[in-house]
């Protein structure tokens, strides 16, 4: 909740919806580190982990998250799935790719998606918070899925 000015200077509480959150990644260890950087902010909400591409697709169609932080490597990972991926995608959906390395073969997967940058797993801890809070910020007016 945050609190703000109404009428004539009284108080009232205007509450914020976090930003939903949907986390795909095959490594369990990883799933858990990028868990916890994003349950330490109260503006987000991780509201579900997929571990391969059918999982991805299934939470996405239930879930609806604004922003989808995607293993582009995860053990089905052919270009055509990420496509699947991508056509399941709502329309203020966001994807947030990343990887370990940033190759042209997997830059190009990204932009695939529709994204205009991907994320070094080696990163996160500095780039994942402020790079989902940017996705999603109203000043923001790209494509559909861009980050």
């Amino acid at each position: 909740m945050l609190h703000g000015s109404g009428k004539f200077g009284e108080q009232r509480e205007v509450e914020i919806m976090p930003i939903k959150v949907l986390l795909a990644d095959d490594s369990e260890l990883v799933r858990r580190g990028i868990r916890s950087l994003l349950r330490s902010q109260p503006e987000i909400e991780l509201v579900g982990e997929a571990a391969d591409f059918r999982q991805t697709i299934k939470l996405l169609n239930e879930v609806k998250p604004q922003v989808v932080v995607l293993d582009l490597h995860m053990p089905e990972g052919l270009e055509a799935t990420l496509l699947d991926v991508k056509s399941h995608l709502h329309d203020d959906s966001r994807v947030l790719p990343m990887s370990v390395g940033n190759d042209p073969e997997t830059m190009a997967l990204a932009e695939s998606l529709g994204t205009v940058s991907l994320l070094d797993k080696m990163e996160l801890s500095d780039k994942l918070i402020p790079t989902i809070m940017q996705l999603v910020s109203p000043k923001k007016h790209d494509s559909r899925n861009a980050v």
